[in-house]
């Protein structure tokens, strides 16, 4: 069956470790919202504590650098399984077949070449923040209330690899279909065109009615 995303799902071992994997993306998405809604928390506080005490939130900005790798990469892999990442849906909507596999898989084995590049380097940079001989295991920390930086970057290698996790299953998939010759994808976003689209936002806003 599909989901709001057009993503199928049976009873293979592939579509089990995308169920998996799916849900732990869901707990990161989940995690990345908290996020955004804490920002706001802390925007009322301070700007609520400048205007009644003349004292806004001490560290507001530091709390605001500790939070933007939850804002900005915790959802990237659950963005990536529902196919919400740009794309050229008019070029590869014109392709069916072993063709659309084969330029599917070439483009996701380029991002899964990118993103372990990106899991190296990302890991590098907390590797020189994170220090065990020093006060809160920390190299280096934020201007104002001196919060240790590492936990903050250690968040991108983490995300990064999960999205990683995701381009791998999606490869296999792709992979698959470009060997059987299978027409059912698991496990991948399908490309919808414009009335499917459009149908699946009415349904998903008729449900949130109900």
């Amino acid at each position: 069956m599909a989901g709001s995303s057009l993503v199928l799902t049976d009873d293979s071992r592939l579509s089990k470790i995308d169920q998996r994997l799916y849900k732990l993306e869901g707990y990161l998405a989940l995690l990345s919202g908290l996020a955004v809604f804490s920002l706001m928390l802390l925007a009322v506080f301070s700007v609520g504590g400048r205007n009644l005490a003349g004292q806004p939130l001490p560290g507001y900005v530091d709390w605001i650098e500790q939070a933007m790798p939850l804002i900005a990469f915790m959802g990237i892999a659950f963005t990536q399984r529902d196919g919400g990442h740009i794309r050229m849906d008019m070029l590869v909507g014109a392709l069916r077949g072993r063709p659309l596999y084969l330029a599917e898989l070439i483009t996701t084995l380029v991002i899964l070449c990118v993103m372990l590049l990106l899991v190296w380097g990302s890991w590098a940079h907390f590797d020189r923040s994170f220090d065990f001989s020093a006060p809160m295991w920390s190299s280096d920390s934020s201007m104002d209330i001196s919060l240790p930086l590492w936990p903050a970057k250690l968040l991108v290698p983490v995300a990064f690899s999960v999205l990683c996790l995701r381009l791998v299953l999606q490869v296999w998939a792709y992979g698959s279909a470009l060997i059987t010759g299978d027409d059912t994808l698991i496990a991948v976003p399908l490309v919808a065109d414009a009335a499917t689209q459009a149908a699946m936002e009415a349904e998903h806003v008729s449900a949130h009615d109900k």
